[in-house]
């Protein structure tokens, strides 16, 4: 049993990030809607609560509110920016529209406090806020201050309530990591027991009381989350496992060859491959939407692998690599559907096992590769580039044809090629072609050419939540470019996409 933090998300883009932030300093938190009520958090048991940003005003009457009972249950509580906003409000505070918003650096003056511990008098903070706090609730002073913003934290150090306007988790607020990492250990005790060890550990003994002597099927993708999966139920079902690597015709050049050499040979796993490219073809035949597309994917590999549990035998369990982008993504709680994951909301209502099991479905990536590590895994493995569920046909836009997955495979295999050349492999975090459903005139041997647009996606991540587009070196797109034209027939023109996420997503569908 971890101490836990539980994180209240009022909405804001840098939710996951915060909850990101808490695990990394070594504290465990779920990210959970504020209404789940006095009760449930009572049970939760947390040792602290976070309340993150969010767009509303906390005077409109249908902005997110949190029962005032939270602030008597005895828990430490730290409000952020909306958060902050919201604590002052329900505890008699005043909160209004500011007379100029702050967005982005502001110098912080900072006054001793149990959350300020060790920070300089002045710092530059990340703002985000058009309200900001006039008149402090009863029992409350002042910790830290801005030019726009007279209350920029608060705090009630006999009760342990606190709040801060600007975001602590961002990178660029100067010495944020640790005002959080004074919550969690001056203000709320913790000690700091959530570390990749204890989570196999425990993760392996919780497998291993679940499965007992019960058969397991693994979806084995090839990617490291399902590599990580599969290795932490090994651990605990040993020769009980057999991990199915489904060829579903959507993958890179040469890459089933790959997945095989590595798990299989490399490895010493039980893995079969299942060839199925030709099912999942004919299934996506005249299909445009990438929501459609997705949930077909989803649909054909539970049956793939229903289908390879009755040449096995009685299967109870089934193994996937689900991890917590894809749920948050594909729509938790009250959350947007962003884009529904093959292995989340994709999946058949129906399915032909006791239970699926998802034993990362509660990390980030960056934690995923830290597990693998943990478990011995090759580097090569945990530091593999991530690689879709559904493959290429969210990089293709429109219909899947053979001959799309034909131009999207050799492009692909252009890029890759030339950015190891570079010496950028291991520098830049995911990169990938996609075909466009657009077609230009071009001009190629001196005739006029009426071909595909073909677009290259480099970002740079570190759990897939947030992304920056990679700066590659213009020579370096250059020659890229002129190869692909030159060698992957019906291609004319090459864009390079500079979108970060968000607003855009890392696919493209």
């Amino acid at each position: 049993m971890h101490q836990k933090v539980l994180v209240l998300d009022f909405g804001g883009q840098y939710n996951q990030l915060i909850a990101r932030r808490v695990r990394e300093l070594g504290v465990y938190c779920d990210l959970l809607p504020p209404e789940m009520g006095v009760e449930k958090i009572k049970e939760y048991s947390p040792i602290g609560i976070i309340f993150t940003g969010g767009p509303n005003s906390v005077y409109e009457e249908a902005s997110p509110k949190i029962d005032p009972a939270v602030f008597s249950l005895g828990i430490p509580v730290l409000g952020i920016c909306y958060g902050c906003q919201l604590t002052a409000h329900i505890l008699g505070g005043k909160v209004e529209k500011a007379a100029s918003s702050e967005y982005g650096k502001a110098e912080v003056t900072y006054l001793p406090s149990p959350v300020t511990e060790g920070l300089p008098e002045r710092a530059v903070s990340w703002m985000s806020h058009t309200d900001r706090i006039t008149e402090l609730p009863a029992g409350f002073t002042k910790i830290a201050s801005s030019a726009h913003c007279p209350y920029a934290a608060f705090g009630d150090i006999k009760r342990k309530i606190y709040g801060v306007q600007f975001h602590p988790e961002v990178n660029h607020t100067e010495y944020g990591i640790l005002i959080l990492k004074n919550f969690l250990y001056n203000v709320c005790g913790a000690a700091g027991d959530w570390t990749m060890s204890n989570f196999v550990a425990d993760k392996v003994a919780e497998l291993r009381e679940k499965i007992g002597n019960k058969k397991v099927l693994c979806a084995m993708s090839g990617g490291v989350d399902s590599a990580v999966a599969a290795t932490l139920v090994h651990r605990a079902a040993g020769a009980n496992l057999t991990c199915v690597f489904v060829d579903h015709g959507l993958l890179r050049k040469n890459e089933a060859e790959e997945v095989m050499a590595v798990f299989r040979d490399g490895l010493g796993m039980n893995l079969i491959k299942a060839d199925a490219g030709a099912v999942f073809l004919e299934k996506l035949g005249g299909v445009t939407d990438p929501e459609q597309k997705r949930k077909i994917i989803g649909a054909e590999f539970i049956r793939a692998f229903e289908a390879q549990s009755k040449q096995i035998g009685k299967v109870d369990f089934l193994v996937q690599g689900t991890i917590y982008p894809d749920v948050i993504e594909s729509g938790k709680g009250k959350s947007a559907v962003i884009k529904t994951h093959h292995n989340v909301g994709g999946l058949p209502s129906v399915v032909d096992f006791k239970e699926i099991i998802e034993p990362l479905r509660d990390l980030f990536k960056d934690e995923v590769r830290k597990v693998g590590l943990e478990l011995g895994l090759p580097k090569s493995v945990v530091m593999r580039q991530p690689f879709p569920g559904p493959g290429l046909a969210i990089r293709i836009m429109g219909e899947v044809t053979e001959e799309k997955l034909r131009i999207v495979r050799d492009s692909d295999f252009i890029l890759r090629e030339e950015i190891a050349k570079a010496g950028l492999d291991e520098k830049i975090w995911q990169y990938f072609t996609v075909l466009t459903n657009s077609k230009t005139v071009g001009v190629q041997g001196d005739f006029r050419t009426y071909e595909y647009v073909l677009a290259i996606r480099a970002i740079n991540s570190v759990d897939a939540m947030t992304a920056d587009w990679a700066r590659i070196p213009y020579e370096l797109l250059e020659r890229i470019a002129g190869r692909i034209a030159n060698e992957v027939e019906h291609v004319n023109r090459i864009v390079y996409d500079i979108t970060s996420k968000p607003p855009a997503t890392i696919e493209w569908e």
